[in-house]
C-alpha cells in the first residue's frame, strides 16, 4: 500500500529523548516500511527514517529557539500532505483532530489515531461534529468519555521486538520513567520506594508547564535517602535503566491512555507495579506481567510479592501482545477496511451519477 504518515511536529520522528507519540509513529513506519509498502512520513527535518521523508520544517519545534508560532508550521504540515494525497492509499493522521475540517471532504481513506486523554469537556461536541472521521483508540479505556465517536478499530502500541532485550538478572533499585507532572504522580513514587526502604531511580522530562510543581512539590523530596533523580534519557538508555530495575512503578493518578513505558519495562522483562487507572488493566496482567494496586499501601506489599513474578514472562507476554509488527499488521487491516469502503462509496456515486447522464 502506498501510505502517508503524519506526524506532529513538535518532537523528530523516533525523538531524541522523550516523546510517546513520535516514538510510536517511527515504529510504525519503518515497520510498515520493513513489510514492504511504499510510505511517506510527514515530520520535522531532523527526523530518521527508511520511509520518504517530507519536512515542513527544518527541525523539532521543541528543540528549535525560533519556534514561538507552532501552529504555523503545523498549517504547512497539512498543506503538504493535501498537495501530495493523490500519491497515497491511505492518509494516518496522528495530530488529533486539528486536519479534520480539511481531510473530512478529500473523498480519499484517512485514518486519525487519538493518543491522548480524551475526557475533557471541550472534546465532545468537537467529536460530535465530526462524529463522521474514522478514527483508532489506543486503548479501550481512552474511549470511555466519548460515545458519538466512529471508531473503527482499537490497536495497542508495540515497539521493535529487537529494541530491548530481556535482563534476567536486575539490580537493586526500583525505576520511574516518563514526566514530571501531577498526573504521573512521582511523589508516590518516592514515598513507596523510601516506606519499602528500596532505592529509587528517576529518569524524567520536566516540561516548562511543570517546572513549578517539580521545584515546590518534588524537588524537596530528592533528599530522601536512596532517591537518584537522573533527567531525560534517550532510546538507548532504557534497556539498561528498565533493565536492571527490580521494578518499575507507575503511580499514575489520571485516565492513562496507553502508558508506553508499560510495554517498554516488559520487553526488559521487568515487572510493572501500577495504579488502577486508564489503560493500566489492559496492559498489564495482575500477577504475570506486574501488579495492579489501589494504593500506596499495596503497592509497598506488592514489592514484597514481586519474587512470585518471572522476567521471562513478562518478556514473552510483550513479544505477544505489543510487538511492531503486530501493531502494524492491526493498523493495515484497518487500511484495507477503509481502502474498500471509499471505492464502494467511489463507485456508487460513480454509478448515481452515470444513471443520471442516460438520457
Amino acid at each position: 500500500m502506498r501510505i502517508a504518515q503524519v506526524a506532529p511536529l513538535y518532537e523528530s520522528v523516533p525523538p531524541h529523548l522523550y516523546g510517546g507519540t513520535e516514538r510510536v509513529v517511527s515504529y510504525l513506519t519503518e515497520e510498515l516500511v520493513r513489510q514492504g509498502h511504499d510510505v511517506t512520513l510527514f515530520a520535522s527535518g531532523d527526523s530518521v527514517t527508511k520511509a520518504t521523508l517530507v519536512a515542513p520544517c527544518e527541525r523539532s519545534l521543541r528543540l528549535s529557539p525560533d519556534c514561538t508560532d507552532p501552529l504555523a508550521h503545523h498549517a504547512i504540515l497539512y498543506d503538504e500532505v493535501i498537495l501530495r494525497k493523490d500519491e497515497f492509499d491511505i492518509l494516518h493522521f496522528h495530530t488529533d483532530y486539528a486536519h479534520f475540517p480539511i481531510s473530512k471532504n478529500l473523498h480519499l481513506p484517512v485514518l486519525t489515531t487519538l493518543h491522548g486523554r480524551l475526557d475533557l469537556p471541550d472534546l465532545l461536541p468537537l467529536y460530535r461534529h465530526f462524529s463522521q472521521m474514522p478514527v483508532v483508540s489506543i486503548s479501550m479505556a481512552q474511549r470511555e468519555p466519548l460515545d458519538d465517536v466512529h471508531w473503527v478499530g482499537n490497536v495497542y502500541h508495540g515497539l521493535p521486538a529487537e529494541l530491548h532485550t530481556l535482563c534476567e538478572k536486575p539490580g537493586d533499585y526500583l525505576a520511574f520513567l516518563g514526566r514530571i507532572s501531577p498526573e504521573k504522580r512521582p511523589d508516590r513514587a518516592i514515598r513507596i520506594a523510601v516506606r519499602a526502604g528500596m532505592k529509587l531511580k528517576i529518569a524524567a522530562k520536566i516540561d516548562k508547564v511543570d517546572r513549578e510543581y517539580f521545584d515546590s512539590q518534588i524537588k524537596p523530596l530528592l533528599q530522601r535517602p536512596g532517591v537518584e533523580f537522573i533527567g531525560e534519557i534517550s532510546e538507548s538508555e532504557k534497556t539498561s535503566f528498565l533493565g536492571d530495575a527490580l521494578a518499575f512503578l507507575f503511580p499514575i493518578d489520571w485516565p492513562e491512555p496507553f502508558g508506553l513505558s508499560m510495554i517498554e519495562a516488559m520487553a526488559c522483562g521487568t515487572p510493572t507495579i501500577a495504579f488502577n487507572c486508564g489503560s493500566v488493566p489492559e496492559v498489564i496482567e495482575d500477577g504475570v506481567t506486574g501488579y495492579i494496586v489501589e494504593s500506596e499501601e499495596e503497592a509497598i506489599r506488592a514489592l514484597g510479592r514481586l519474587h512470585n513474578l518471572r522476567r521471562e514472562t513478562c518478556r514473552q507476554v510483550f513479544e505477544t501482545r505489543f510487538s511492531a509488527t503486530r501493531m502494524a499488521e492491526d493498523y493495515l487491516a484497518i487500511y484495507r477496511t477503509l481502502a474498500r469502503r471509499e471505492a464502494r462509496q467511489a463507485h456508487h456515486i460513480s454509478t448515481e451519477t452515470d444513471s443520471l447522464l442516460i438520457p
